[in-house]
């Protein structure tokens, strides 16, 4: 078998894929580089594993979106506020004091202690904001291409995982078992995308709207051929990517669709 699917579907995803500092986006679709980390989680892989990389290059993706989903902003804070009944009347706090929120900042002063963050302006604990963006109610089907004996190897740890596994945040828990199955492809992922089944909740869904006319396909592709997009890992440790060029199509559906039972197994 030279071809691994994964169902992701799930109350919340995130694909962050120009994530920085306090914007945290999400594609709209899996990332290469968020697969390539939860199969990292299911072998036991660090960040810094060189074993990532190698991974990112032994396998071609592809992605049939089933159901795109809502997009959802959550504006996020970490710090400020109040510790208790202690008040913060200005100067240089550490760690390892009693103080009123903050976060801790990147200076350690000659004894190790790490500065909490304090306001230039209001000489209050500093309060850190950030937008997260996610995916709510989506579904997905990736199919990875490789060889046999990874592929394998990839299907036995994503039922036996090292490490529990998330749809790119750890907070985006899946409503589903990810590992969908092994297939045998002549290196083409548009077959291998269109002779999978839907899930009864991609089914539920369609029927208020009605079946869509075709599902958007997004297939990992040869340089030149399709859009650049920067999700290919370089230097996992340093969040440093390369770029992968991937291809649009659409699928038309048919009259009928097939049905898989995700509570077996």
């Amino acid at each position: 078998m030279n071809t691994l699917f994964l169902r992701l579907e799930g109350p919340l995803q995130a694909w962050g894929l120009r994530a920085r500092w306090g914007e945290r986006d999400t594609a709209d679709a899996p990332t290469k580089s968020g697969l390539m980390g939860l199969l990292g989680c299911v072998l036991g892989l660090r960040r810094g594993d060189v074993q990532l990389r190698e991974l990112s290059d032994a396998l071609r993706l592809g992605v049939r979106i089933d159901l795109a989903g809502t997009r959802l902003r959550d504006y996020h804070t970490t710090g400020g506020g109040r510790y208790g009944e202690i008040v913060h009347h200005g100067g240089t706090r550490f760690h390892d004091e009693p103080y009123a929120g903050g976060v801790l900042s990147a200076e350690v002063d000659g004894k190790g202690r790490i500065k909490v963050k304090i306001n230039a302006t209001t000489k209050e604990p500093e309060t850190d904001v950030s937008e997260r963006h996610y995916l709510a109610d989506a579904s997905f089907l990736a199919a990875l291409q490789g060889p046999p004996a990874l592929i394998e190897r990839l299907g036995v740890a994503l039922q036996a995982p090292v490490w529990p596994y998330f749809l790119g945040r750890k907070s985006c828990v899946p409503a589903t078992p990810i590992f969908a199955g092994l297939g045998q492809y002549d290196n083409d992922l548009r077959p291998a995308l269109a002779d999978q089944p839907f899930t009864p909740r991609v089914l539920a869904a369609w029927e208020r709207p009605g079946r869509p006319a075709a599902l958007r396909l997004l297939l990992e592709s040869v340089p030149g051929m399709g859009n650049r997009q920067y999700d290919n890992l370089g230097t996992p440790a340093q969040r440093v990517f390369r770029p992968r060029f991937v291809r649009e199509e659409w699928l038309p559906l048919g009259d009928a669709a097939p049905l898989i039972n995700t509570l077996e197994g």
